[in-house]
């Protein structure tokens, strides 16, 4: 029987003293060209399946113990299936605990995305066998390129389903915690290459983080500190800008959604200047809780999950980050609208008359349609005061988007070609997958008799989007509707459960092909 091609893990059980390389994970990761613990072995082998033979692993494993590899091969009937596991206890010929066969797949499918899966898998193994101590021989891979790539993808994998959003229980388990050494060809590639898919991330962390917060501790203002705090040291230039500043700019259309909340509205403004061009703007829908005003949610399960209606924003504030901390070479701008939508004496009514900040005046229908009521002054602030080349917003905006796509798309709209390819090439580079809905015929299904426009219309996801592409006015524009994609109740591939952190991804790879274009 041949040893097929794979992913081979001895793993050690030996007890070493955590470091913590960031407030959102006790992970350590080291990469270097020489191996750090002889008692410990992770080897990554290059040909995925195929002809390797037993002699295969000579140079690294003695022939009783791929004796014993071949013989469990046999027996567990591994493939080398991308993410299959084939798990050896007290392995002979090894002092190690445990030795682990991961299936990688075809060499021609392992993308980004299926490695990010595979670390993602190893992850959860090496913290059900509480492993501490690790260490990944990917020198089998003998491309340096190759190498770098496909390590740095893993072991991003490995983070991003290591989170754990645990700041309110009183005795909080103990976090995934492994040391992990990473033997790879060149270290100084492979560095470069996690480094820029920590950046990534760490914003991913930070928007999962914002969209976790319950709506009583992520309130509009304490939002945008939050964002102010991680971004500043990174060199992104923010703006916050309080009830009275939205206010005296007429942003009349965002302020009224926090009439009737103590939370009124803020305008989160991110800049990160990573080169001279012209910018590329993120909108993000930042209602910090909605209760759906006077038209409120009525159903238990739907309002208990509504403080995710600000994952749009978070989202905006992660790409950012994660732009901001791989140092990319993007002008990029963040706008958040921020705003807490709830019932008191002041709160709109419905049927009720505002103005937004181009003078818009809108007839609000529906005061639980407040996400384009605040994403309609946020695109109006991004296209007045940056000038952008191009205008993405993203939001939580309509139930009528999980009918049409449920939670496997995004819908996206927008007449402009160039937008939607791009955006469906970097849906499909992250696995944030983006499907485009056609806005014509339906431009007549916000028109009101009262005002300028309504908030309302059917179909629901077109009505959204025709109302927000209005304040775009003549700059190129395109709405991601990310309803249901916010949070997951259990854990499933690179997500613990929880907040996803999704669109951050996805932003900062369009953001990175629109601008090469």
């Amino acid at each position: 029987m041949k040893l097929m091609r794979g992913f081979v893990a001895v793993v050690s059980m030996m007890m070493l003293p955590l470091a913590a390389s960031a407030e959102y994970l006790n992970t350590t990761f080291t990469f270097s060209n020489q191996s750090a613990n002889a008692d410990t072995r992770v080897l990554l082998l290059p040909e995925f399946e195929g002809d390797v033979a037993a002699q295969g692993w000579a140079t690294s494993l003695s022939a009783d113990t791929v004796h014993q590899l071949n013989r469990a091969i046999q027996a567990q009937e591994f493939t080398g299936k991308a993410k299959q596991q084939l798990d050896i206890i007290a392995p002979v010929g090894l002092d190690e605990v445990r030795l682990v066969l991961v299936g990688v797949g075809q060499a021609d499918s392992l993308t980004r995305t299926t490695a990010e899966e595979i670390g993602a898998a190893l992850s959860v193994y090496l913290n059900r066998v509480k492993a501490d101590s690790v260490l990944v021989d990917t020198r089998a891979i003998n491309s340096a390129t190759e190498n770098a790539r496909i390590t740095a993808a893993v072991a991003h994998g490995v983070d991003l389903r290591n989170y754990r959003f645990d700041r309110f229980k009183s005795e909080p388990a103990a976090r995934p915690a492994q040391n992990v050494h990473w033997q790879v060809v060149t270290n100084s590639d492979a560095e470069q290459q996690y480094a820029a898919k920590r950046a990534l991330a760490e914003g991913v962390f930070l928007a999962r983080e914002l969209t976790n917060l319950p709506g009583s501790d992520g309130y509009p203002a304490r939002f945008a500190e939050i964002a102010r705090q991680q971004l500043e040291p990174l060199g992104v230039e923010v703006t916050i800008l309080g009830p009275e500043q939205v206010k005296e700019l007429g942003m009349g259309s965002l302020y009224s959604v926090s009439q009737g909340s103590q939370h009124k509205a803020h305008l989160l403004v991110m800049h990160w200047k990573g080169s001279d061009d012209q910018p590329i703007a993120f909108v993000g829908k930042g209602n910090t809780f909605d209760t759906g005003g006077y038209n409120l949610k009525t159903a238990a399960a739907s309002i208990l999950a509504m403080q995710t209606d600000k994952a749009g924003g978070a989202a905006v504030v992660g790409a950012v980050k994660a732009l901001a901390g791989e140092r990319a070479a993007i002008n990029v701008v963040g706008v958040v609208p921020l705003s807490q939508n709830a019932i008191s004496g002041e709160a709109t009514l419905p049927g009720d008359v505002v103005t937004a900040g181009d003078g818009t005046t809108i007839e609000v229908a529906n005061t639980d349609a407040e996400g384009r009521l605040i994403l309609a002054d946020g695109i109006w602030y991004a296209r007045e005061f940056f000038n952008p080349r191009a205008i993405a917003d993203i939001a939580t905006l309509t139930g009528a988007k999980v009918g049409a796509l449920g939670t496997e798309y995004s819908a996206i709209f927008s007449n402009h070609d160039d937008i939607i390819e791009t955006l469906r090439v970097a849906g499909e580079n992250t696995q944030e997958l983006v499907w485009q809905l056609p806005l014509e015929p339906y431009r007549n299904v916000v028109t009101s008799r009262i005002a300028d426009m309504k908030n309302t219309g059917s179909p629901g996801a077109q009505a959204g989007a025709i109302f927000l592409q209005h304040f775009a006015g003549d700059t190129p524009w395109v709405h991601i509707d990310m309803a249901g994609n916010a949070m997951i109740q259990s854990g499933s591939g690179i997500h613990p459960e929880g907040a996803t952190g999704y669109g951050v991804r996805l932003l900062a790879e369009w953001a990175k092909i629109y601008s090469a274009q």
